[in-house]
């Protein structure tokens, strides 16, 4: 016969605040002292809270859009951060990376410098909490080390809360990983041929320099074009289908809007280029394209059934990754 729990005095059991996460295993005993293991006590409405998923994590910090590319679309690209406190006076520099070496959250280099890797698995259903814990015990680790993921409280900060709202968010797209390490040409042997099995694995990708967050793509059979747009989705998806049904909706001879999909609450049009198209070839069609959809997005009038059909096929089609 299993023993009988004793009964826990009120003056016996600690009290736990909203946010506090205690550091413990899921089948521990719950640090309130009920006798129940933490997932089955404080630990379930501790999870509910922290595993929320936050639909546009990204929204409100400078160049939502291109935060999105780089988390979902590029390979190799980098981007200094600014804090709004500034930087610690033994931190040269603070670079965004979409990934690492080994997928680090992030790595304090040997020069104090540190670089944020976005493209990880994160914690909870809030990337930009997750980023910013990682940010900041990557601010105070030791020079030289690798800074790993960890649980965070509900109620800490985010990105949102630590960049520079007026800082001006500006991406640089790579060739390759270079930028993993200082000296990319003067590198051992093992760190050469890992830096080359990464970079054969990468697309060639571009951002157009004329219209914000749009990414040019390389692929063995054909190229594409990938747009982030901050447009509410149900404007977009109607201004888009005003152009396809107008036979507008193209960049040039054999190109074609085959679609969107959803990336962080934004809608993300894709369009098929022919192979010879280069990112530079992009920038005068996808310029035209901006102006047409700016009319079309102003336009109120119900849509026509061509209209309707052409939305229909947008949503049809349309998948999440997020």
């Amino acid at each position: 016969m299993a023993k009988k729990r004793r009964p826990q005095t009120k003056a016996a059991t600690p009290q736990l605040t909203g946010g506090e996460i205690p550091v413990v295993g899921a089948r521990e005993p719950c640090p309130c002292g009920s006798g129940r293991r933490y997932k089955a006590c404080h630990g379930r409405a501790a999870a509910q809270a922290v595993t929320e998923l936050v639909r546009r994590p990204f929204e409100g910090l400078p160049g939502e859009c291109d935060w999105v590319a780089l988390r979902e679309l590029v390979p190799a690209a980098t981007a200094p951060l600014t804090p709004k406190d500034g930087l610690p006076d033994d931190v040269p520099a603070l670079t965004l990376a979409t990934v690492l070496p080994m997928a680090w959250p992030a790595l304090r280099r040997d020069n104090g410098a540190v670089l944020l890797g976005l493209q990880n698995d994160t914690p909870s259903g809030d990337i930009s909490r997750d980023l910013a814990d990682v940010l900041l015990r990557a601010l105070t680790a030791r020079p030289g080390s690798p800074v790993a993921a960890e649980r965070t409280a509900a109620d800490a900060p985010r990105l949102q809360d630590l960049l520079d709202p007026e800082a001006p968010f500006v991406p640089e797209v790579h060739d390759g990983f270079g930028f993993w390490v200082e000296d990319a040409e003067n590198q051992s042997p093992e760190v050469a041929a890992s830096l080359e099995r990464a970079n054969s694995a990468a697309l060639p990708t571009a951002r157009l320099t004329g219209v914000e967050a749009a990414y040019w793509c390389e692929t063995p059979e054909k190229n594409h074009l990938r747009w982030v747009m901050p447009h509410s989705e149900e404007r977009l998806l109607d201004a888009l289908a005003r152009l396809h049904a107008a036979g507008a909706s193209s960049l040039g001879e054999d190109t074609r809007l085959v679609g969107s999909f959803r990336a962080h609450g934004l809608v993300v049009p894709v369009w098929d280029l022919p192979g010879a198209m280069r990112a530079e070839e992009c920038e005068k069609p996808a310029a035209a394209f901006a102006e047409r959809l700016g009319e079309a997005l102003e336009s109120t009038a119900p849509l026509t059934a061509d209209e309707r059909r052409a939305r229909s096929g947008f949503t049809n089609r349309q998948v999440t990754l997020n």
